[in-house]
Protein backbone atom coordinates (compact mmCIF):
# COMPACT_ATOMS: atom_id res chain seq x y z
CA UNK A 1 0.00 0.00 0.00
CA UNK A 2 2.75 2.28 0.52
CA UNK A 3 4.09 1.59 -2.68
CA UNK A 4 1.07 2.35 -4.26
CA UNK A 5 0.90 5.82 -2.25
CA UNK A 6 4.45 6.84 -3.27
CA UNK A 7 3.60 5.62 -7.03
CA UNK A 8 0.59 8.14 -6.71
CA UNK A 9 2.75 11.23 -5.63
CA UNK A 10 5.55 10.48 -7.93
CA UNK A 11 2.56 10.35 -10.70
CA UNK A 12 1.47 13.61 -9.58
CA UNK A 13 4.71 15.39 -8.79
CA UNK A 14 5.70 14.19 -12.82
CA UNK A 15 2.27 15.52 -13.86
CA UNK A 16 2.96 19.34 -12.04
CA UNK A 17 6.35 19.17 -13.67
CA UNK A 18 6.09 18.97 -16.84
CA UNK A 19 6.92 22.15 -18.72
CA UNK A 20 4.01 25.37 -19.67
CA UNK A 21 4.39 24.77 -23.36
CA UNK A 22 3.03 21.10 -23.22
CA UNK A 23 -0.25 22.25 -21.19
CA UNK A 24 -0.41 25.60 -23.56
CA UNK A 25 -0.39 22.64 -26.24
CA UNK A 26 -2.47 21.21 -25.16
CA UNK A 27 -5.40 23.74 -24.31
CA UNK A 28 -4.70 25.05 -28.24
CA UNK A 29 -5.54 21.70 -29.49
CA UNK A 30 -8.93 20.82 -27.35
CA UNK A 31 -9.87 24.72 -28.62
CA UNK A 32 -9.55 24.31 -31.96
CA UNK A 33 -11.43 20.86 -32.00
CA UNK A 34 -14.34 22.99 -29.75
CA UNK A 35 -14.43 26.08 -33.20
CA UNK A 36 -13.86 23.51 -36.01
CA UNK A 37 -16.97 21.55 -34.57
CA UNK A 38 -18.84 24.81 -33.50
CA UNK A 39 -18.25 26.18 -37.07
CA UNK A 40 -19.38 23.30 -38.97
CA UNK A 41 -21.45 23.79 -41.20
CA UNK A 42 -24.43 20.76 -40.27
CA UNK A 43 -26.15 21.39 -43.89
CA UNK A 44 -22.44 19.48 -45.16
CA UNK A 45 -23.15 16.57 -42.74
CA UNK A 46 -26.46 16.10 -42.62
CA UNK A 47 -29.09 16.83 -45.73
CA UNK A 48 -32.52 18.44 -43.64
CA UNK A 49 -35.60 17.28 -45.44
CA UNK A 50 -39.01 17.77 -44.47
CA UNK A 51 -40.96 14.43 -44.37
CA UNK A 52 -42.86 14.25 -47.71
CA UNK A 53 -40.97 15.98 -49.80
CA UNK A 54 -37.81 14.44 -51.78
CA UNK A 55 -34.57 16.36 -53.02
CA UNK A 56 -33.01 13.50 -54.88
CA UNK A 57 -31.01 13.64 -57.44
CA UNK A 58 -33.61 11.37 -59.72
CA UNK A 59 -35.71 12.79 -62.24
CA UNK A 60 -38.96 14.60 -61.72
CA UNK A 61 -42.29 12.18 -62.12
CA UNK A 62 -43.94 12.26 -65.04
CA UNK A 63 -46.86 13.79 -64.64
CA UNK A 64 -44.86 16.88 -63.45
CA UNK A 65 -43.10 16.78 -66.34
CA UNK A 66 -46.00 16.36 -68.38
CA UNK A 67 -47.49 19.85 -66.82
CA UNK A 68 -44.19 21.99 -66.92
CA UNK A 69 -44.10 20.75 -71.06
CA UNK A 70 -47.63 21.71 -71.45
CA UNK A 71 -47.54 24.61 -69.98
CA UNK A 72 -44.32 25.01 -72.71
CA UNK A 73 -46.15 24.26 -75.74
CA UNK A 74 -49.29 26.54 -74.92
CA UNK A 75 -47.08 29.66 -74.63
CA UNK A 76 -44.54 29.06 -77.43
CA UNK A 77 -42.00 31.72 -76.38
CA UNK A 78 -38.23 30.79 -76.06
CA UNK A 79 -37.60 33.89 -74.65
CA UNK A 80 -38.32 35.97 -71.31
CA UNK A 81 -39.07 39.40 -71.51
CA UNK A 82 -40.39 42.38 -69.15
CA UNK A 83 -42.95 44.46 -69.08
CA UNK A 84 -40.79 46.76 -71.15
CA UNK A 85 -39.50 44.30 -73.90
CA UNK A 86 -36.28 43.88 -72.70
CA UNK A 87 -34.83 40.00 -73.07
CA UNK A 88 -33.50 38.11 -69.81
CA UNK A 89 -30.45 36.12 -71.77
CA UNK A 90 -29.89 34.07 -68.28
CA UNK A 91 -31.65 30.86 -67.60
CA UNK A 92 -34.04 31.25 -64.80
CA UNK A 93 -33.28 30.41 -61.05
CA UNK A 94 -33.76 26.64 -60.15
CA UNK A 95 -33.79 24.70 -57.18
CA UNK A 96 -30.48 22.86 -55.78
CA UNK A 97 -29.85 18.88 -55.88
CA UNK A 98 -32.18 17.81 -58.33
CA UNK A 99 -31.92 17.22 -62.60
CA UNK A 100 -34.70 17.34 -64.87
CA UNK A 101 -35.27 18.59 -68.01
CA UNK A 102 -34.07 22.16 -68.86
CA UNK A 103 -37.13 24.35 -70.07
CA UNK A 104 -36.82 27.79 -72.18
CA UNK A 105 -36.23 30.65 -70.21
CA UNK A 106 -39.96 32.25 -70.41
CA UNK A 107 -42.35 33.79 -67.65
CA UNK A 108 -44.73 31.11 -67.90
CA UNK A 109 -43.17 28.17 -69.74
CA UNK A 110 -40.14 27.99 -67.50
CA UNK A 111 -41.70 27.43 -64.69
CA UNK A 112 -39.39 25.19 -62.21
CA UNK A 113 -37.69 22.34 -63.46
CA UNK A 114 -36.03 21.14 -60.71
CA UNK A 115 -32.25 21.43 -62.24
CA UNK A 116 -29.66 23.22 -60.80
CA UNK A 117 -25.71 23.02 -59.64
CA UNK A 118 -25.62 22.94 -55.67
CA UNK A 119 -25.68 26.08 -54.07
CA UNK A 120 -22.58 27.47 -52.24
CA UNK A 121 -21.57 26.95 -48.56
CA UNK A 122 -21.89 31.40 -48.18
CA UNK A 123 -25.46 30.92 -49.81
CA UNK A 124 -26.97 27.99 -47.37
CA UNK A 125 -24.96 30.25 -44.61
CA UNK A 126 -27.03 33.26 -45.79
CA UNK A 127 -30.28 30.99 -45.75
CA UNK A 128 -29.78 29.54 -42.08
CA UNK A 129 -28.83 32.99 -41.17
CA UNK A 130 -31.91 35.16 -42.36
CA UNK A 131 -34.48 36.51 -40.37
CA UNK A 132 -36.79 33.76 -41.37
CA UNK A 133 -34.96 30.76 -39.73
CA UNK A 134 -35.96 30.95 -36.10
CA UNK A 135 -36.93 28.35 -33.75
CA UNK A 136 -39.68 26.59 -33.29
CA UNK A 137 -42.12 28.79 -30.75
CA UNK A 138 -45.31 28.04 -29.30
CA UNK A 139 -47.09 31.69 -28.37
CA UNK A 140 -50.50 32.53 -27.17
CA UNK A 141 -50.43 35.28 -30.29
CA UNK A 142 -50.58 32.93 -33.11
CA UNK A 143 -53.93 32.78 -34.57
CA UNK A 144 -53.29 29.89 -37.01
CA UNK A 145 -51.16 26.46 -37.75
CA UNK A 146 -50.38 26.05 -41.60
CA UNK A 147 -48.07 24.22 -43.24
CA UNK A 148 -46.58 24.39 -46.28
CA UNK A 149 -45.40 20.74 -46.23
CA UNK A 150 -48.96 19.40 -46.45
CA UNK A 151 -51.05 19.77 -49.97
CA UNK A 152 -52.92 23.00 -50.86
CA UNK A 153 -56.49 23.56 -50.63
CA UNK A 154 -57.97 24.13 -54.52
CA UNK A 155 -58.00 27.52 -54.79
CA UNK A 156 -61.20 29.30 -55.31
CA UNK A 157 -62.18 30.01 -58.28
CA UNK A 158 -64.85 30.51 -60.63
CA UNK A 159 -62.98 29.29 -63.83
CA UNK A 160 -59.38 29.54 -64.89
CA UNK A 161 -57.60 28.35 -68.19
CA UNK A 162 -55.90 25.32 -67.89
CA UNK A 163 -52.66 26.69 -69.54
CA UNK A 164 -52.62 29.60 -66.50
CA UNK A 165 -53.63 27.03 -63.82
CA UNK A 166 -50.88 24.47 -64.13
CA UNK A 167 -48.47 27.51 -63.91
CA UNK A 168 -49.59 28.65 -60.40
CA UNK A 169 -49.87 25.32 -59.81
CA UNK A 170 -45.85 25.36 -60.53
CA UNK A 171 -44.92 28.17 -58.75
CA UNK A 172 -47.01 26.68 -55.39
CA UNK A 173 -45.23 23.80 -55.67
CA UNK A 174 -41.96 25.50 -56.15
CA UNK A 175 -42.72 27.86 -52.97
CA UNK A 176 -43.52 24.90 -51.36
CA UNK A 177 -40.29 22.98 -51.92
CA UNK A 178 -38.25 25.75 -50.87
CA UNK A 179 -40.19 26.62 -48.04
CA UNK A 180 -39.56 22.82 -47.06
CA UNK A 181 -35.86 22.68 -47.99
CA UNK A 182 -34.53 25.93 -46.30
CA UNK A 183 -37.55 26.61 -43.97
CA UNK A 184 -38.28 23.36 -42.07
CA UNK A 185 -36.97 25.06 -39.13
CA UNK A 186 -39.18 27.56 -38.75
CA UNK A 187 -42.55 27.81 -37.05
CA UNK A 188 -45.67 27.23 -38.94
CA UNK A 189 -48.01 29.51 -35.77
CA UNK A 190 -49.26 32.21 -38.15
CA UNK A 191 -48.03 35.53 -36.11
CA UNK A 192 -49.54 39.05 -36.41
CA UNK A 193 -46.18 40.29 -38.40
CA UNK A 194 -46.62 37.60 -41.32
CA UNK A 195 -50.20 38.80 -42.33
CA UNK A 196 -49.40 42.70 -41.64
CA UNK A 197 -48.98 43.34 -45.23
CA UNK A 198 -51.88 41.53 -46.24
CA UNK A 199 -55.42 43.35 -47.48
CA UNK A 200 -58.99 42.17 -46.64
CA UNK A 201 -61.93 42.45 -49.77
CA UNK A 202 -64.45 40.22 -47.82
CA UNK A 203 -67.33 40.69 -51.04
CA UNK A 204 -64.99 38.65 -53.35
CA UNK A 205 -63.55 37.19 -50.57
CA UNK A 206 -59.97 38.45 -51.89
CA UNK A 207 -56.83 38.49 -49.73
CA UNK A 208 -53.92 40.56 -51.24
CA UNK A 209 -50.34 40.76 -49.93
CA UNK A 210 -49.23 44.30 -50.82
CA UNK A 211 -45.36 44.10 -51.98
CA UNK A 212 -44.81 47.89 -52.81
CA UNK A 213 -43.06 48.74 -56.42
CA UNK A 214 -44.67 45.34 -58.08
CA UNK A 215 -48.03 47.30 -59.03
CA UNK A 216 -49.45 47.25 -55.20
CA UNK A 217 -50.79 50.98 -55.65
CA UNK A 218 -53.21 49.81 -59.25
CA UNK A 219 -53.76 46.79 -56.95
CA UNK A 220 -55.61 48.87 -54.05
CA UNK A 221 -57.37 50.66 -56.82
CA UNK A 222 -58.85 47.27 -57.91
CA UNK A 223 -59.50 46.38 -54.37
CA UNK A 224 -61.38 49.43 -53.65
CA UNK A 225 -64.08 48.61 -56.74
CA UNK A 226 -63.91 45.64 -55.96
CA UNK A 227 -65.32 46.36 -52.77
CA UNK A 228 -67.82 49.03 -53.83
CA UNK A 229 -66.11 51.86 -52.44
CA UNK A 230 -65.13 53.75 -55.64
CA UNK A 231 -67.30 52.86 -59.29
CA UNK A 232 -63.76 53.35 -61.44
CA UNK A 233 -59.91 53.31 -60.85
CA UNK A 234 -58.84 55.79 -63.36
CA UNK A 235 -60.83 58.14 -60.21
CA UNK A 236 -58.69 57.11 -57.39
CA UNK A 237 -55.79 59.67 -57.34
CA UNK A 238 -52.36 58.40 -55.31
CA UNK A 239 -53.40 60.15 -52.22
CA UNK A 240 -56.79 58.38 -51.44
CA UNK A 241 -55.04 54.66 -52.62
CA UNK A 242 -52.32 55.40 -49.92
CA UNK A 243 -54.05 57.10 -47.29
CA UNK A 244 -57.52 55.96 -47.14
CA UNK A 245 -58.61 53.59 -44.09
CA UNK A 246 -61.24 52.08 -45.97
CA UNK A 247 -59.22 49.11 -47.07
CA UNK A 248 -58.30 46.53 -43.93
CA UNK A 249 -55.16 44.80 -43.30
CA UNK A 250 -55.62 40.87 -42.27
CA UNK A 251 -53.80 41.83 -38.74
CA UNK A 252 -56.80 44.07 -38.02
CA UNK A 253 -59.48 41.24 -37.17
CA UNK A 254 -59.27 39.41 -34.13
CA UNK A 255 -57.78 35.76 -34.23
CA UNK A 256 -60.86 33.90 -35.06
CA UNK A 257 -61.80 36.39 -37.77
CA UNK A 258 -58.21 36.31 -39.37
CA UNK A 259 -58.51 32.02 -39.47
CA UNK A 260 -61.65 32.02 -41.11
CA UNK A 261 -60.25 34.36 -43.34
CA UNK A 262 -57.10 32.38 -44.28
CA UNK A 263 -59.47 29.29 -45.07
CA UNK A 264 -61.90 31.02 -47.10
CA UNK A 265 -60.43 34.04 -48.78
CA UNK A 266 -58.77 33.73 -51.99
CA UNK A 267 -54.92 34.80 -51.34
CA UNK A 268 -53.08 35.98 -54.01
CA UNK A 269 -49.26 37.73 -54.20
CA UNK A 270 -47.79 39.38 -56.96
CA UNK A 271 -44.26 39.79 -57.08
CA UNK A 272 -41.10 41.96 -59.10
CA UNK A 273 -37.51 41.34 -60.40
CA UNK A 274 -35.74 41.79 -56.89
CA UNK A 275 -33.38 44.23 -58.35
CA UNK A 276 -35.41 45.77 -60.74
CA UNK A 277 -37.79 46.19 -57.46
CA UNK A 278 -35.10 47.73 -55.79
CA UNK A 279 -33.52 50.62 -58.61
CA UNK A 280 -37.57 51.63 -58.60
CA UNK A 281 -38.23 52.21 -55.10
CA UNK A 282 -34.42 54.33 -54.92
CA UNK A 283 -35.45 56.01 -58.50
CA UNK A 284 -39.01 57.03 -57.05
CA UNK A 285 -37.62 57.46 -52.99
CA UNK A 286 -34.60 60.05 -53.60
CA UNK A 287 -34.41 60.93 -56.98
CA UNK A 288 -38.11 62.19 -57.32
CA UNK A 289 -39.22 64.96 -54.67
CA UNK A 290 -40.28 63.33 -51.68
CA UNK A 291 -41.05 64.95 -48.27
CA UNK A 292 -40.85 61.73 -45.96
CA UNK A 293 -37.73 60.04 -47.29
CA UNK A 294 -35.34 62.37 -47.43
CA UNK A 295 -35.32 63.90 -44.84
CA UNK A 296 -36.55 60.48 -43.02
CA UNK A 297 -33.78 58.30 -44.54
CA UNK A 298 -31.56 60.64 -46.75
CA UNK A 299 -30.75 63.06 -43.85
CA UNK A 300 -28.73 59.52 -42.06
CA UNK A 301 -27.51 58.30 -45.24
CA UNK A 302 -26.01 61.68 -45.81
CA UNK A 303 -24.11 61.67 -42.71
CA UNK A 304 -23.05 58.38 -42.56
CA UNK A 305 -21.99 57.19 -46.18
CA UNK A 306 -20.58 60.48 -47.87
CA UNK A 307 -17.40 62.05 -47.12
CA UNK A 308 -17.03 65.69 -46.55
CA UNK A 309 -21.23 66.66 -46.64
CA UNK A 310 -22.64 69.64 -47.65
CA UNK A 311 -24.05 71.36 -44.98
CA UNK A 312 -27.38 71.69 -46.93
CA UNK A 313 -27.31 68.02 -47.95
CA UNK A 314 -26.84 67.20 -44.30
CA UNK A 315 -30.22 69.36 -43.45
CA UNK A 316 -32.28 68.29 -46.40
CA UNK A 317 -31.30 64.71 -46.95
CA UNK A 318 -31.47 65.58 -51.02
CA UNK A 319 -29.47 63.77 -53.63
CA UNK A 320 -28.59 60.39 -51.70
CA UNK A 321 -26.61 58.23 -54.78
CA UNK A 322 -27.26 54.90 -55.72
CA UNK A 323 -23.84 53.96 -54.09
CA UNK A 324 -25.02 55.38 -51.29
CA UNK A 325 -28.13 53.65 -50.81
CA UNK A 326 -26.40 50.39 -51.28
CA UNK A 327 -24.42 50.81 -48.76
CA UNK A 328 -27.16 51.64 -46.01
CA UNK A 329 -29.23 48.34 -47.88
CA UNK A 330 -26.11 45.74 -47.18
CA UNK A 331 -24.88 47.49 -43.52
CA UNK A 332 -25.97 45.29 -40.54
CA UNK A 333 -25.81 48.55 -39.19
CA UNK A 334 -27.81 50.78 -40.74
CA UNK A 335 -28.42 54.60 -39.28
CA UNK A 336 -32.33 53.98 -40.46
CA UNK A 337 -34.19 50.69 -40.10
CA UNK A 338 -35.51 48.88 -43.24
CA UNK A 339 -38.66 49.63 -45.45
CA UNK A 340 -41.31 48.18 -46.98
CA UNK A 341 -40.30 49.56 -50.47
CA UNK A 342 -37.02 47.41 -50.59
CA UNK A 343 -37.83 44.61 -48.17
CA UNK A 344 -37.25 41.24 -49.40
CA UNK A 345 -41.26 39.95 -50.96
CA UNK A 346 -40.89 36.85 -49.10
CA UNK A 347 -40.16 38.67 -45.68
CA UNK A 348 -42.97 40.52 -46.50
CA UNK A 349 -45.75 37.76 -47.44
CA UNK A 350 -43.98 34.89 -45.10
CA UNK A 351 -45.15 32.44 -48.90
CA UNK A 352 -43.73 29.92 -45.49
CA UNK A 353 -46.92 30.59 -43.39
CA UNK A 354 -49.33 31.75 -45.80
CA UNK A 355 -50.41 29.68 -48.95
CA UNK A 356 -51.34 31.64 -51.76
CA UNK A 357 -53.61 30.65 -54.53
CA UNK A 358 -52.54 32.67 -57.07
CA UNK A 359 -48.64 34.54 -57.53
CA UNK A 360 -48.50 37.11 -60.27
CA UNK A 361 -45.33 38.10 -61.81
CA UNK A 362 -44.66 41.82 -62.41
CA UNK A 363 -43.70 41.18 -66.21
CA UNK A 364 -46.67 39.85 -66.64
CA UNK A 365 -48.79 42.12 -64.67
CA UNK A 366 -51.38 43.34 -67.21
CA UNK A 367 -52.26 39.58 -68.10
CA UNK A 368 -52.18 37.43 -65.12
CA UNK A 369 -54.50 40.52 -63.26
CA UNK A 370 -57.12 40.28 -65.73
CA UNK A 371 -56.71 36.54 -65.79
CA UNK A 372 -57.24 36.51 -62.16
CA UNK A 373 -60.42 39.00 -62.28
CA UNK A 374 -61.88 36.81 -64.56
CA UNK A 375 -60.98 33.91 -62.66
CA UNK A 376 -63.01 35.17 -59.44
CA UNK A 377 -66.36 35.82 -61.05
CA UNK A 378 -65.08 39.97 -61.14
CA UNK A 379 -67.03 42.60 -62.75
CA UNK A 380 -66.89 42.18 -66.81
CA UNK A 381 -65.35 46.21 -66.80
CA UNK A 382 -63.26 46.16 -64.26
CA UNK A 383 -59.51 46.00 -65.77
CA UNK A 384 -56.14 46.05 -64.23
CA UNK A 385 -55.24 49.69 -64.61
CA UNK A 386 -51.65 51.19 -65.87
CA UNK A 387 -51.29 54.21 -63.96
CA UNK A 388 -48.15 55.27 -62.93
CA UNK A 389 -47.62 56.94 -59.58
CA UNK A 390 -44.78 58.64 -58.33
CA UNK A 391 -42.95 60.49 -60.83
CA UNK A 392 -45.12 60.32 -63.95
CA UNK A 393 -42.85 61.81 -66.16
CA UNK A 394 -40.48 59.23 -65.29
CA UNK A 395 -39.69 56.08 -67.36
CA UNK A 396 -40.80 52.60 -66.04
CA UNK A 397 -38.04 50.75 -64.18
CA UNK A 398 -36.54 48.16 -66.87
CA UNK A 399 -34.08 45.25 -66.86
CA UNK A 400 -31.99 48.14 -69.00
CA UNK A 401 -32.12 50.54 -66.76
CA UNK A 402 -31.57 48.43 -63.30
CA UNK A 403 -28.38 47.19 -64.97
CA UNK A 404 -27.63 50.50 -65.78
CA UNK A 405 -27.38 51.53 -62.34
CA UNK A 406 -25.83 48.68 -61.08
CA UNK A 407 -22.67 49.25 -64.06
CA UNK A 408 -21.53 51.49 -61.30
CA UNK A 409 -21.25 48.95 -58.21
CA UNK A 410 -18.19 46.71 -57.83
CA UNK A 411 -18.56 43.13 -58.60
CA UNK A 412 -18.60 42.50 -54.56
CA UNK A 413 -21.59 44.86 -54.12
CA UNK A 414 -23.53 43.62 -57.06
CA UNK A 415 -22.69 39.97 -55.42
CA UNK A 416 -24.23 41.09 -51.65
CA UNK A 417 -26.89 42.57 -52.89
CA UNK A 418 -27.79 39.16 -55.03
CA UNK A 419 -27.10 37.23 -51.75
CA UNK A 420 -29.43 40.02 -50.10
CA UNK A 421 -32.82 39.09 -52.20
CA UNK A 422 -31.15 35.27 -52.55
CA UNK A 423 -34.82 33.98 -51.05
CA UNK A 424 -37.10 35.79 -53.37
CA UNK A 425 -34.81 34.73 -56.45
CA UNK A 426 -34.71 31.60 -55.74
CA UNK A 427 -38.69 31.19 -54.20
CA UNK A 428 -39.89 32.97 -57.50
CA UNK A 429 -37.80 31.50 -59.50
CA UNK A 430 -35.88 34.20 -61.11
CA UNK A 431 -33.06 34.57 -63.83
CA UNK A 432 -29.55 35.70 -62.15
CA UNK A 433 -29.25 38.82 -63.46
CA UNK A 434 -25.62 38.63 -64.16
CA UNK A 435 -23.63 35.82 -65.39
CA UNK A 436 -20.67 36.23 -62.83
CA UNK A 437 -22.58 36.00 -59.76
CA UNK A 438 -22.92 32.53 -57.89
Amino acid sequence: MLDVLRGRRRFGVSVRTLPYSFWFLLLFAVGGVVLFIHLQDIADIVQQQAPGVRFSSTTPSKEFSEKVNSVSAINGKVTQQSAEGIVHPISPMQLPHSQGPQQAATTRAREPSLSSPPITKLQRKLLKTSPGVQGVTNSSNSFASTSTLSKSPQPKFVSMPEGLAEVQESRRRLIREVCAKYRSKISRKIMPHHVARIYVEDKHKLLYCEVPKAGCSNWKRVLLVLAGIANSTNAIDTGFVHNTNQLKRLDYFDRKSITERLETHTKILFIREPLERLVSAYRDKFESPNDYYHPVFGKHIIAKYRVNASKEALKTGNGVTFQEFIKYLLDVRRPVGMDIHWEPANQLCNPCHVEYDFIGKADTMGEDANLFLRSIGAPADLEYPTLKDGNPKAVRTSTEIMQYYFSNLTISERQRVYDFYYMDYLMFNYSKPYNDLY
